[in-house]
């Protein structure tokens, strides 16, 4: 039970973190926000289509362009004339965040199918932890999210620089519940390689076994996982 404890608290602190590297604009920011960073807040479509070139990548003292503003403010019909009006969908604001790892992050399943749909990548690497959006989302349980970066071939072995993949994450900053687990069966099932380990040489199968995930094991087992 205590061990159980433990895991728990990890797991909410994991969440946490991410979740605050993220910075999304505060509402003294909202409030100050003129032009293109004020529609793009506010979900004015029209002042959107009309973007200049120069104006549609401007950014905020965090870095933000009008189309990071429209993704955290879940303006869907801002982010399509942005991008539109030529909005740089691979501009990273000061935390190393895009748009689709913002949406990613924030189980926007929504606004993420309009970025993609809309020509945004699923394979930058982004974050401090030089990661991608399918990290992100596997760490946090986001199985509806990581379904659509699947699909639109977000790389599923890509390590980060704390020597995780996607898989390794859902495992060890997941919780073990549904969502973690079927983020884990959905990534075998796309190909996502059960044998890189973390940095001590530990494969996902051994990292679930400790964690007693006897639905993660089940599901690697299945997959000739060792």
């Amino acid at each position: 039970m205590i061990r159980r404890c433990a895991l728990l608290l990890i797991t909410a602190a994991s969440f946490a973190l991410e979740a605050a590297a993220q910075v999304p604009p505060s509402a003294e920011e909202v409030a100050a926000y003129r032009g293109l960073h004020a529609a793009a807040q506010q979900g004015d479509v029209a002042h959107a289509r009309a973007a200049s070139q120069r104006d549609v990548d401007a950014r905020d003292n965090h870095g933000r362009t009008p189309l990071h503003v429209a993704t955290f403010a879940r303006q869907r019909g801002a982010i399509q004339a942005l991008v539109a009006a030529g909005a740089d969908t691979a501009a990273l604001e000061d935390g190393r965040y895009d748009a689709v790892t913002i949406a990613a992050v924030a189980d926007d399943e929504e606004t993420l199918r309009v970025l993609l749909a809309s020509g945004a990548s699923a394979r930058l690497v982004t974050s401090r932890y030089d990661g991608t959006a399918l990290i992100a989302a596997a760490h946090l349980g986001h199985d509806g999210v990581v379904r659509q970066l699947i699909a639109a071939r977000a790389p599923l072995d890509h390590v980060n620089n704390l020597h995780w993949t996607a898989l390794i994450e859902a495992i060890v900053l997941g919780s073990g519940g549904p969502r973690h687990a079927a983020v884990v069966r959905d990534l075998l099932a796309a190909g996502a390689s059960h044998r890189l380990t973390d940095r001590e040489g530990r494969t996902p199968l051994a990292l679930a076994r400790s964690r007693g995930y006897a639905v993660m094991v089940e599901a690697l087992e299945r997959v000739g996982a060792k």
